[in-house]
Parts: C-alpha cells; sequence; structure tokens
C-alpha cells in the first residue's frame, strides 16, 4: 500500500489525504500515518493549511483539508 501512495502522489505532485484515502480505499487516518513516515524520509512535505491544491474548483473549505506533496525527484 505504501509503494501504491508513493506512486499516486508522484504522479499527482499534489494530493490531499482524503483523495489519496479514496483512490487507496483507506482511511485518511491512515494515510496520514503512511504519509508522516514520507515526511520523516524527506520524500513528502505537507503543506500549510490553506494551500490551494491546484484543482481549481474550490469546493473545499481549505482549512479543513491536509495537502502533501511529492519533493524527492522522480526515480530513474
Amino acid at each position: 500500500m505504501l509503494s501504491t501512495l508513493m506512486e499516486t502522489l508522484q504522479k499527482h505532485r499534489r494530493a490531499s489525504s482524503i483523495d489519496m484515502a479514496h483512490a487507496l480505499d483507506s482511511t485518511p487516518e491512515a494515510v496520514e500515518g503512511m504519509l508522516e513516515r514520507l515526511v520523516q524520509k524527506g520524500k513528502v512535505k505537507k503543506l500549510p493549511a490553506g494551500t490551494a491544491c491546484g484543482g481549481g474548483c474550490n469546493k473545499c473549505d481549505l482549512s479543513q483539508v491536509k495537502l502533501y506533496e511529492w519533493i524527492e525527484p522522480p526515480s530513474a
């Protein structure tokens, strides 16, 4: 599941924990646990509250959305 999470975030570069949980058929809490481990390893960055996802729909309450961004260069 961790490798699928990494692939998903690498592909989209930025995503919410809710969107990743839906993609993995999991819960946001479980995904956030894995994401925090990737943050500690320097592969992912948790973005500040209020950061826009870049989707442009403006349907989310940005203060409640937890966004993460892949920061490690893609593997060759």
